[in-house]
C-alpha cells in the first residue's frame, strides 16, 4: 500500500511535493517539545552509508534508471525489500541493548525508502521519525536522519548547501544539520556528511571535497561564536581519510581520542588503523569517521571515551575475501552483478554517557 501512494505522489509537481515535506517538518519541533524524554543513561548515534537505497519507481527528475526492474542492475522489489530488512537489522544490532537515538544514513534515494525503513518490520516500535529533503544530487541521492522522539527532540535543523567559486550550488549531497534536545537538558549539534566522491580521481576531486570542508568549518565557527563550549558530533561519509587535506587542514581536525580545548574538532577516527569502513583491493580505508569537540569529551553530563567511538563489525555484515586474504564488507553488488549482501561501507557509532 505504501508503494501504491508513493507512485500516485510522483504524479504530482514534485515541487508541491517538497511544500508539503517543509510545512509538516516546520510542525515537528513544536509538537515534539512537549513530549517528555526518557532518561537514558546510554545514548547512542550511528552514521550508515547504506550504498545506494533505491526504490523501483522511476524518477524523471534524477538519474536512478539502473536502480529499475528493466534498469542494467534490475533492481526489483524483491531486492528492495530484502535491504530495507537488511539495514533494519543493521541499526538494530550495532549498539547492544540501546538502539541508536539518532540514526544518519548517506546514498538514500527519497523520503518513502526512509518510510519503509521505518514503518514496517522490526523499526516500527520504535517509532523513528525523518528528516529529508531532496538533495541536487544528480543521481537522486541523500542524506537523511532518523531519531527516537522519545530519547531527543530537534529544535532546529537545515541543509547546508556546497558552492562552487561562482556561488552555484553544487550537484551533490548537502550536509544536514540538526541540534537535539535531551532529558539531561544538553544541546547536542550533530552533523551528518557525504562528501563527493573519489569517482574521477582523487587528486580531480580533492577541490570539491576541500569545499566541502569549507562549508562545514565555517557553519562550525558560527556555532563557536554563539555557544564557547557547544557539544558537538560530526559523523559521515568523506571520501576522505583523517590525514588529507579536507579533514586536517581545512576542517582543522586534531587526532586524538582524549580531550581537547573547548573549541576543537578531535577527529576519534585516527586510531582505527588498520581497520577501515571500506576496502579496496587490499587496503581498508577510513572514509566514514566520528569527530566530535573538545568540550564533548570532558563534559560532566554528556561525553565520550576513548573506545567508544567504534566502526561496527558485526559478522553478518562482512565476507571473505577471496582475491586479497581477510574480509571485506559484504556488499549489495559487485559491479554490475547482484551479491545479495548490505553495503560496501561499514556502519560507524559513537556511544556517549549521560549522567542528570
Amino acid at each position: 500500500m505504501a508503494l501504491l501512494i508513493w507512485v500516485l505522489m510522483r504524479g504530482l509537481k514534485r515541487n508541491r511535493i517538497k511544500e508539503l515535506q517543509f510545512v509538516l517538518i516546520g510542525l515537528f519541533p513544536f509538537v515534539l517539545s512537549a513530549q517528555e524524554l526518557l532518561p537514558l543513561k546510554e545514548l547512542n548515534i550511528l552514521f550508515y552509508n547504506t550504498e545506494n537505497f533505491f526504490d523501483v519507481v522511476d524518477d524523471t527528475l534524477t538519474h536512478d534508471e539502473e536502480f529499475l526492474p528493466e534498469g542494467s542492475r534490475f533492481w526489483s522489489l524483491k531486492r528492495f525489500e530484502k535491504k530495507r530488512n537488511d539495514i533494519a537489522k543493521v541499526i538494530i544490532a550495532s549498539c547492544g541493548y540501546h538502539v541508536p537515538a539518532i540514526v544518519g544514513l548517506a546514498e538514500i534515494e527519497n523520503r518513502y525508502v526512509l518510510e519503509a525503513l521505518t514503518g514496517d518490520g522490526p523499526l516500527a516500535s520504535f517509532h523513528y521519525r525523518i528528516i529529508h529533503k531532496e538533495s541536487p544530487d544528480e543521481r537522486g541521492i541523500d542524506v537523511a536522519l532518523l531519531y527516537r522522539p522519545d530519547v531527543v527532540s530537534p529544535f532546529l535543523y537545515t541543509y547546508l548547501p556546497l558552492k562552487d567559486e561562482h556561488g552555484q550550488i553544487m550537484l551533490t549531497r548537502e550536509i544536514l544539520y540538526a541540534g537535539f534536545n535531551t532529558a539531561s537538558g544538553d544541546t547536542l549539534h550533530v552533523f551528518f556528511n557525504h562528501w563527493p566522491s573519489r569517482y574521477s580521481g582523487q587528486a580531480e576531486t580533492e577541490p570539491q571535497r576541500m569545499i566541502a570542508a569549507l562549508t562545514l568549518r565555517q557553519y562550525l565557527d558560527g556555532l563557536f561564536k554563539t555557544d564557547k563550549s557547544p557539544s558537538i558530533v560530526i559523523m559521515g561519509d568523506f571520501n576522505d581519510q583523517p590525514q588529507n587535506r579536507s579533514m586536517a587542514e581545512v576542517l582543522e581536525a586534531k587526532a586524538g581520542n582524549k580531550s581537547g580545548k573547548p573549541g576543537e574538532i578531535i577527529n576519534l577516527s585516527v586510531h582505527w588503523r588498520p581497520a577501515g569502513t571500506l576496502k579496496f583491493r587490499q587496503s581498508w580505508q577510513i572514509f566514514d569517521q566520528i569527530l566530535v569537540s573538545g568540550f564533548l569529551l570532558d563534559r560532566d553530563r554528556l561525553y565520550t571515551k576513548a573506545g567508544w567511538a567504534t566502526i561496527v563489525s558485526n559478522d553478518f555484515l562482512l565476507e571473505p575475501d577471496p582475491n586479497f586474504k581477510g574480509k571485506r564488507p559484504f556488499r549489495t553488488y559487485q559491479g554490475y552483478r547482484y551479491h545479495h549482501g548490505i553495503s560496501d561501507h561499514l556502519p560507524v557509532r559513537l556511544k556517549l554517557i549521560v549522567s542528570y
